[in-house]
């Protein structure tokens, strides 16, 4: 099968830091705290980084279960990342600017033998495109482009 190109188009409302991202007409709002300049409205990018992780895994899990011969009756994921701001605000060039730590709990509940979700957990551990990408490390390359006078 050939590669399908996901998109995402993400404009700044011209409040604060405030801006939304737009995939397939859906849209989410992303900003940052009061403190941080903001407006408080949406989640931040490195929170929406780790809901994304948490995402990918909890939709891997459901529909994978049946693969796995497992029937969840619930499931969830807490997901955290650790983060120095100082390498964010350009104090400290020592500091990385992005997470040094990611890490993710699954709470799940089944009836479901031990041995098929131990099986379930390898597939969502093999085929979670986010943690992939995020382990793996792929290049991200970027390009400007002024867009009218101002």
């Amino acid at each position: 099968m050939a590669n399908v190109v996901f998109k995402s188009t993400v404009n700044w409302t011209g409040e604060k830091v405030r801006c939304e991202a737009e995939s397939r007409g859906l849209k989410v709002v992303i900003d940052e705290p009061v403190k941080a300049g903001g407006t408080n409205l949406g989640q931040t990018p490195v929170e929406l980084l780790l809901a994304a992780l948490g995402g990918c895994i909890t939709i891997s899990a459901t529909a994978f279960a049946r693969k796995a011969r497992v029937e969840l009756q619930g499931f969830s994921v807490e997901v955290e990342g650790d983060m120095d701001p100082d390498g964010f605000l350009g104090k400290n060039p020592e500091v990385k600017v992005g997470f040094s730590a990611i890490r993710y709990k699954i709470k799940y509940k089944t009836n479901s033998p031990q041995e098929n979700v131990e099986k379930l957990m390898e597939l969502v551990k093999s085929r979670c495109p986010v943690s992939d990408t995020l382990i793996s490390g792929v290049p991200v390359s970027g390009e400007w482009e002024r867009n009218g006078e101002g």
